[in-house]
Parts: structure tokens; C-alpha cells; sequence
């Protein structure tokens, strides 16, 4: 078993590690066992300055989640799948020695994109990037470094469709806030981040829309959401023995009945055809190819193409489940998610269920998870404060996040 080797995790600075990744004691806990837990750094490559080596080996992690066993596939779900050394080559399975910097992860989504002639449905714990297109708005963008090219291609995708007199919808789906306390300085830096990321984008849907002479909502063709849940109180609930401390964002939520699910998942679909899933996130860490190491894979099922009719293979299946679970019902609009109806009826949704989650008094359990992203959006594409939400439910944190001027963007993109 490979774990990553936190090299802050030591007893003089903090025992678990600056990221809590609680390594030592993983290992501490296999030692003599049948487990032989190897806890592997995330080592520098030649030729790097001492000061390159430092900053890979202390800020960068192995970051991919994989299991490998012994066990044969069932059913023939591996068929066509490489028997050799030479057929993996062949596939672009195998990378050669000392090649220290490997873009295959944002490759295979730009290819995705790029070939996608309807919809792109994205599901991602962290969405920021293309930071040559942001404005400069109290930064250098080219000081920022958050270069990967996925945002600006979705955005030049729409752009390109809309041009074309084509429908095109792109529907994501981020956390609430990333992972941390939501005032923290690195969760309100990586949030401007991802403010100024939809800000770029929806600038570019704004202005192909206006060169066209279209008057419409550009959240028709680009919309973004989180999930929350909200719950009344039941007559047997288990009750905490102890209350929360007052004024905190824990007992603001116990009284609202109210709390976000958390997005981990990094997943994209496209058409109804392929999926993309592995532990990428859309952030600059994990499309680098040479900060933190990751693995994803790709899918598709060849007679369910999106050709002459929308595909309706597997993953088509597992969209519809998946959207079944988070907005708690069906509609014959789903079938077809390019189409302005069903982006409507979703942004509809959404808008309905952030109401309910917001507003009260509580009178039913919400009856689905997706939540339209409290954000607003100007008559040029500014990404602005949605009207009463300057900050996030039963919080104290901004939603537009807010530019951090100690911490080095290399540490939040």
C-alpha cells in the first residue's frame, strides 16, 4: 500500500501534517502487519534548483486514488483492452523514462470538449483556471499561474455554437465553498479564483450573444450549481447531549436544519457518449502535469454514440440516475440537455431549491439536492452578488470569495 508521504507531518511542527493527512499514523498502524504500507514523498526530479525541490516535495502530493487487484473482470467488460506490452504502447498507455511532465489528464478533456456537439455536464470539488482570460482586477493574471486550458475551452465551445446558430449547454456542479472553514484565508482565496474564472466565461457567452443579437439569459448556456440539503425536525430525532457554542456556524445550521453536500466527485460527461472520471480536479494542481500526481480514466460505449440519435448506452443511464438523486424527479426534458427547455426547467429547479434552503420557516424537507450557485450575473457578464447573499447560509464567508495578500497562488490554484 503506497501512501503519501507528508513530509510536514513530523512531531517539532505538527504530528498529522500542515494537510491532516495523519500519515505517520497510517503507517504507525500496518507496522508489522500482513499490509506493507510504504508512505511514498512526492520526490522532486533531476535537474530542479534546491528551491524547486523544496517547493515539489513540501507543496505538491501524490494525489491519484487507485486500487489494483488480482481478480478478472466479469463479463467481458475488459474486452479489447491491451494483453501486452507492446499493444499498451500502442494505446498510449506507457510514457517514457524521464518525462517530468505529463498533461495526459487536461489533454483528454480539451479532446472531449473540443469534439462535443450538445452538452457537457461537469461534476468537480474545485473549478478555476485559464487565468490569462481573467481580467485584471487588483492581480497580474499572469503572475497567477493557473494556466490549464478547461474553463476557456468550455467557455470558446459555447462561443463557437452560439456563432453557429447551435444549441450547446454546459451544466457544473461545484461545493458550496472547497474544503476548509469557509472565512479561511485559503478557502476565500481559491473562491476568487473561481469567481474570476465564471467571470471570464460568462464574459465570453455574454459577448457572443451580444454579436449575434440574441437578448437572452446566458445561464441558458452556461449554469452552475452546489448541493445542500434541508431536513425538519423529527419527533425521535437524536439530540446532541451538549448545544453548540453560540454565534458559530454550527449552531447557525443546527437551527436552520441546514447543511451543504459536499462535491468530491471529478467527472465529466459529454453528449450522453463518454465520461471522464479519476481524481483530477479542475484546478492547476491537478492539470499541470507536474505539481500534484493524479489518475483518471476515460469511457465510452461504441454502439451508444451520439451520432444520428442521442446516445442512450450506460452513461446516459447513469446521468439520469444521478440527476434523478439530486433534483428528486424526472422530466421528459432530460432526455435531451442541450436543449433550452431542459436547461430552463434545471435552472428552475435550482433556483426553487435555493429558495426552500434559504428562506423561512422550514415547512417541508427539501425535496431535492441542487442548488442554483449564489452568484448573479450583470448585463456584460460580471459575476456579482446574488441579491441578499453576501454571504454564505448560516456563515460569516463571503460567496465572491476575496484575494489573499500573504499566501502565494501557487498554494490555492
Amino acid at each position: 500500500m503506497l501512501v503519501w508521504d507528508d513530509r510536514t507531518s513530523v512531531p517539532l511542527l505538527k504530528k498529522d501534517g500542515l494537510m491532516a493527512t495523519h500519515d505517520e499514523d497510517t503507517g504507525n498502524y500496518f507496522y508489522e502487519s500482513d499490509v506493507h504500507c510504504v508512505l511514498c514523498p512526492r520526490n522532486p526530479d533531476d535537474g530542479e534548483s534546491k528551491i524547486q525541490d523544496l517547493e515539489i516535495s513540501t507543496m505538491f502530493t501524490h494525489h491519484q486514488k487507485i486500487v489494483v487487484v488480482d481478480n478478472p473482470f466479469d463479463g467481458g467488460a475488459a474486452f479489447g483492452f491491451p494483453e501486452t506490452p507492446e499493444e499498451a504502447a500502442r494505446s498510449g498507455l506507457v510514457s517514457g523514462k524521464d518525462n517530468i511532465i505529463d498533461r495526459g489528464i487536461q489533454d483528454a478533456y480539451i479532446n472531449a470538449i473540443r469534439r462535443a456537439k450538445n452538452f457537457i455536464y461537469i461534476e468537480n470539488q474545485y473549478f478555476l483556471g485559464s487565468c490569462y482570460g481573467w481580467s485584471a482586477d487588483g492581480i497580474k493574471p499572469e503572475d497567477i499561474g493557473a494556466l490549464h486550458l478547461i474553463p476557456k475551452e468550455l467557455s470558446l465551445k459555447i462561443v463557437s455554437k452560439i456563432e453557429g446558430g447551435e444549441r450547446f449547454s454546459v451544466y457544473v456542479v461545484v461545493p458550496m465553498w472547497p474544503e476548509g472553514y469557509p472565512e479561511k484565508g485559503t478557502v476565500q482565496a481559491i473562491l476568487d479564483w473561481q469567481r474570476r474564472t465564471m467571470d471570464m466565461m460568462y464574459k465570453d457567452v455574454v459577448g457572443a450573444l451580444k454579436a449575434k443579437g440574441i437578448d437572452e439569459d446566458p445561464r441558458n448556456y452556461l449554469t452552475f450549481f452546489c448541493l445542500g440539503n434541508r431536513e425538519l425536525k423529527k419527533p425521535e430525532e437524536y439530540e446532541p447531549p451538549e448545544r453548540p457554542d453560540p454565534d458559530t456556524d454550527y449552531m447557525r445550521a443546527q437551527e436552520s436544519r441546514r447543511f451543504m453536500i459536499y462535491v468530491h466527485a471529478k467527472m465529466m460527461i459529454v453528449d450522453d457518449e463518454y465520461i471522464i472520471i479519476g481524481s483530477a480536479n479542475i484546478n492547476q494542481r491537478s492539470m499541470d502535469g507536474a505539481r500534484d500526481s493524479e489518475i483518471a480514466m476515460g469511457a465510452y460505449q461504441p454502439y451508444h454514440l451520439a451520432t444520428r440519435q442521442p446516445a442512450r448506452g450506460q452513461i446516459h443511464g447513469f446521468r439520469m440516475s444521478l440527476w434523478y438523486e439530486h433534483l428528486g424527479l424526472l422530466d421528459d426534458s432530460f432526455l435531451h440537455p442541450e436543449s433550452e427547455e431542459c436547461i430552463k426547467k434545471v435552472n428552475q429547479i435550482g433556483d426553487k431549491y435555493w429558495d426552500l434552503y434559504t428562506t423561512e420557516p422550514l415547512e417541508q424537507d427539501l425535496p431535492g439536492h441542487l442548488l442554483r450557485y449564489p452568484i448573479a450575473i450583470s448585463s456584460e457578464g460580471s459575476v456579482t452578488q446574488l441579491q441578499g447573499f453576501e454571504f454564505f447560509p448560516d456563515t460569516k464567508a463571503p460567496v465572491l470569495g476575496a484575494k489573499s495578500d500573504y499566501m502565494p497562488p501557487i498554494l490555492t490554484t
